[in-house]
């Protein structure tokens, strides 16, 4: 086996990042073209000024959107902290002007990441981007009128953003659970220069019944509580106007216009002597 052949089945644990845009269908052709040199003029800045060189690198172009791995050799937390402050300061840059601001999600996971001659590919590659693509990734976009949102993995929060540092405060993620097409997942939430978002009630549609909703979106900032919900009590039925309303501890029963041909026995016995009494 040769070196290059070596080197193609070869993992390294890098840090993936996918970027989107928002709602990129909606651009025409010319326009689409102007968002995608802003897209590249965001991220390509950022990691300038983040001092991640070209040789620690790899991107690649989605269309819509960049996917990018970072090499082991780069802490993440230079980038969870540095890489997305200047992400946040280019994107409202190229906002400052626009009718319609470029709307960004950030898709971000760290494991075994392969390449070959076409790009990048393995777990971590799918992880975040789907993480970048979730329903909760586009609904914060929307329900909080941002241009950025971030979406990490447990793992990477859990080693990373948990631990806080420079320009990171886990304080301002929430936790949501998502059902992925490889099964349920923890991811957190930042929208960066706010604080901890709220995750919105809608769910993460179902791979099998895209119509149905699947898994709850739960917030959560940190501190982790896990467990069944108590689920919801019983209200008691709306009082109508010009009805009876009667509340009764013990037996009840209601007669009317009823003829017997015989005695009946109405309610419990009660005495020695055998006597009734009508309840």
């Amino acid at each position: 086996m040769n070196d290059d052949a070596t080197e193609l089945t070869e993992e390294h644990y890098e840090l993936v990042i996918s970027v989107d845009a928002r709602r990129s269908g909606q651009y025409d052709d010319v326009d689409k073209t102007r968002m995608r040199e802003r897209i590249y003029r965001v991220v390509e800045t950022a990691f300038a000024h983040a001092s991640v060189a070209g040789d620690a690198l790899h991107l690649e172009d989605r269309g819509d959107g960049v996917l990018a791995s970072v090499a082991g050799r780069i802490a993440a937390s230079r980038l969870l902290g540095l890489w997305l402050v200047e992400v946040h300061e280019q994107l409202r840059h190229e906002n400052r002007d626009l009718r319609v601001p470029l709307g960004l999600r950030i898709g971000m996971h760290v494991g075994p990441v392969r390449h070959d001659p076409r790009g990048i590919s393995g777990r971590a590659v799918d992880l975040a981007c789907r993480l970048a693509d979730s329903a909760v990734a586009r609904q914060l976009l929307d329900a909080e009128g941002a241009d950025l949102v971030v979406a990490t993995s447990q793992s990477l929060y859990e080693d990373v953003v948990s631990s806080g540092g420079k320009f990171i405060e886990p304080a301002y993620y929430s936790r949501a659970g998502l059902r992925l097409k490889e099964g349920e997942v923890t991811a957190w939430f930042h929208l960066p220069g706010r604080p901890a978002p709220e995750i919105p009630g809608p769910r993460e549609p179902s791979a099998d019944e895209p119509g149905e909703p699947a898994a709850t979106a739960g917030t959560d900032r940190g501190d982790d509580v896990e467990g069944p919900r108590e689920a919801p009590r019983a209200k008691a039925p709306a009082h109508r106007p010009g009805s009876t309303q009667i509340t009764v501890h013990g037996d009840m029963s209601q007669h009317h216009d009823n003829v017997y041909q015989q005695p009946v026995q109405i309610g419990r016995t009660t005495g020695h002597d055998g006597g009734m009494r009508k309840g």
